[in-house]
């Protein structure tokens, strides 16, 4: 068996990926023919068909889908090494896919509005949704997280503050009409604002004072999914909310919402942007990893 061309490999991948001999041509700029002509030849020194050929569609045979599978790591790493030639690290340009939870809504606009400055380059398509998912196969660059989710072969890195906790808060009027509960336990007699995850499962309220722990199913006059929601409830004195503080800082400024049970809120680390732990990094993602990390240290050091 001859080497093959890997020019003839790589216009292969090109045309099962249009789905056509036509569509392949037009993206690469050349002719039908000359494309055709280019995987016979790679089928007669394989000795082996790669495509089912009909009038109607073009798919890759058995052996040309396992081909193209084992080939397809080393078609994107030969696309990117040739794709850094091109690109300026100063000056990226492309488009940068994050997948954010709500909370984030709160971290990001300080960073994003140095950012998108600094880097007129990129385009930030930004995500904000708390389901659990996988970036890489959503079609995310990255996303962002809290420690305890994150997978193994992810790159972590610190965003936003680095403490964060819990708050449980209410409406001074309702806090008058009802007392002011000196303990978690006293919650349950108490109307709580409760928060459904997308996934269907209700937040538990997580109470902690040394090593006690204490849990608490929110019950009240209203559950929802919408922070804005439970947020507006809470200061129109309906009930208690457990929250970010990061959520309901402008509302404690103001004297909306009123704090209590200090000594028993929630603390846990800060949020970490995340992505896959692979060799090629797209640049405008590598530009915002960099602003993020110097961004930190100027705030650490400050």
């Amino acid at each position: 068996m001859r080497q093959p061309n890997l020019s003839d490999i790589a216009l292969f991948a090109a045309v099962v990926e249009a789905g056509g001999f036509r569509r392949a041509a037009k993206r690469l700029g050349m002719s039908p023919s000359s494309l055709s002509d280019g995987i016979r030849r790679l089928e007669e020194e394989l000795d082996v068909r790669l495509l089912n050929r009909t009038t109607r569609s073009l798919t890759p045979t058995e052996v040309g889908a396992r081909l193209l599978e084992r080939l397809r790591p080393a078609l994107d790493e030969i696309n990117s090494a040739l794709n850094d030639l091109q690109e300026d690290p100063q000056h990226p340009v492309g488009s940068l896919r994050l997948h954010v939870p709500g909370i984030a809504r709160h971290i990001l606009p300080t960073l994003l509005d140095g950012f998108l400055t600094r880097y007129p380059g990129v385009t930030l398509e930004i995500n904000l949704d708390n389901t659990f998912v996988d970036v890489v196969a959503a079609g995310y660059d990255a996303g962002i997280r809290y420690e305890e989710s994150l997978d193994k072969d992810m790159i972590a890195i610190a965003i936003g503050p680095r403490r964060q906790c819990f708050m449980a808060v209410a409406a001074p009027s309702y806090l008058e009409r009802h007392g002011t509960p000196q303990h978690p336990s006293e919650l349950n007699a108490h109307r709580l604002l409760g928060n459904r995850f997308a996934s269907g499962k209700l937040a538990t309220w997580v109470f902690v004072q040394g090593d006690d722990a204490l849990r608490i199913t929110p019950k009240g006059p209203l559950i929802s999914s919408s922070p804005d929601l439970l947020l507006a409830a809470a200061c129109a004195g309906h009930g208690i909310l457990y929250t970010f503080e990061e959520y309901i800082r402008p509302q404690l400024e103001s004297g909306e919402l009123q704090p209590f049970l200090q000594d028993w809120w929630k603390h846990f680390e800060g949020p970490y942007l995340y992505y896959h732990n692979r060799r090629h990094v797209p640049a405008p993602l590598r530009a915002f990893v960099d602003y993020i990390k110097a961004f930190n240290h100027a705030h650490h050091s400050s």
